[in-house]
């Protein structure tokens, strides 16, 4: 009976791990064969949402079958079925919608009080109380070499509303190579993981162009969107007269139900060779600067799928210049509105992981929503070889 029923485990056990497949798919632009990054893959079937990186890859476990969900805005979106990626590695081409000419859209408001009225219904529609199960990923480059890394799985608890956000973290697993000098100090921190949900829930970094002088150091253009007869695209850019650091800003918006879809934005060369460089002990000359929120609505839920930031800049200091690099990314790989319960203890309420000790349960990035390029899967084993 004993051998029965251990030879039954074993039979379930292995028919459970053969309906688990590790699938990778490559996506590439159809037009030039260059990868396509920034791309959300979502799995229907399990809720799960995964990132593209900069080599176009996704790697993800799926068990069954399900629809395959493809979306990026600058590409025509594009639905698989499990069952057709036969292959360990899938080719995905995508369609470029970049080359489209999209009409201007004129209108009778200011396209600045048409994004106001954007941004107060997205921050109203955001999905509030909610869990996001989310992998994070931080790079830190000191003086041209990498001399730091970390990553974890946690969960952000959301709660109360858009003028008393809350959000409480429970991590779940954790890693951290490489060391932080003291000099760096709060420049190695790239997220503070307390306030970031806060941030990326009210658009705070819209405020720039929000406030009332936005309109005089900004311009402001609504195009329509090819790819999706609901969506409006609204470039933001830096008017020439304006010498201060400011970012140009593209919005994907869903017109009919008013509510943003993708912000990203970046410090041109052009914006940065007019600025003069500063002189002072302890001031910054940014020399790179990228900003990348994705949301995504589906089933009446709405809510964050991804975040990109990456920062360059040089430090003065007193005897010397410091050269800081920090790349951060945010993957929501699975999204829940049930309340959860847990006790206080549990919270973590630090500002980074960084002094939380490693607690590596399992090869959690591997399927975490964000594959690593070769190259950065280089860095962290040369980072983690250095560890003591």
């Amino acid at each position: 009976m004993k051998v029965k029923l251990l030879f039954f485990l074993l039979f379930v056990s292995l028919s459970v791990w053969s309906q688990n497949t590790e699938k990778t798919i490559t996506l590439l632009n159809s037009e030039t064969n260059l990868p396509v990054e920034d791309a959300t893959v979502f799995i229907v079937k399990t809720k799960q949402s995964f990132l593209s990186n900069s080599d176009g890859v996704v790697t993800f476990v799926i068990n069954g079958n399900s629809n395959i969900q493809i979306t990026h805005s600058s590409f025509v979106s594009v639905t698989v079925r499990a069952t057709t990626l036969k292959q360990m590695n899938t080719v995905v081409y995508l369609k470029s919608t970049v080359n489209d000419l999209d009409e201007i859209i004129v209108t009778k408001k200011h396209p600045q009080k048409i994004l106001k009225e954007i941004v107060e219904n997205s921050i109203h529609k955001l999905s509030v109380p909610a869990r996001l199960k989310v992998y994070s990923r931080e790079f830190f480059k000191l003086n041209g070499k990498y001399t730091y890394y970390n990553d974890g799985l946690m969960n952000f608890q959301l709660r109360g509303n858009s003028s008393n956000f809350k959000t409480d973290i429970l991590v779940e697993q954790n890693r951290s190579f490489g060391l932080i000098s003291d000099e760096i100090g709060a420049d190695a921190l790239g997220y503070n993981l307390n306030d970031i949900m806060q941030n990326y829930y009210n658009f705070k970094y819209l405020n720039p162009v929000l406030i009332s002088s936005g309109k005089k150091e900004y311009d402001f253009i609504i195009k329509g969107y090819k790819a999706n007869d609901e969506y409006n695209v609204m470039l933001i850019t830096p008017l020439e007269n304006v010498d201060e650091l400011r970012d140009d800003i593209r919005i994907v918006y869903d017109h009919k139900r008013k509510i943003i879809i993708e912000i990203s934005s970046f410090v041109s060369p052009t914006t940065i060779a007019r600025v003069k460089d500063k002189s002072a002990v302890g001031s910054k000359n940014i020399y790179k600067s990228i900003f990348k929120n994705i949301y995504k609505y589906e089933n009446s839920n709405y809510y964050l799928v991804s975040s990109k930031e990456e920062i360059g800049f040089e430090r003065i200091d007193k005897d010397k210049k410091t050269d800081i690099e920090v790349r951060n990314y945010f993957v929501t790989t699975n999204f829940n509105s049930r309340n959860f319960t847990y006790k206080d203890s549990d919270v973590f309420k630090d500002k980074t992981l960084y002094n939380k000790s490693n607690v590596i349960l399992s090869d959690y990035w591997n399927i975490s929503g964000l594959t690593a390029t070769e190259e950065e899967k280089e860095i962290i084993v040369n980072l983690q070889d250095r560890e003591p």
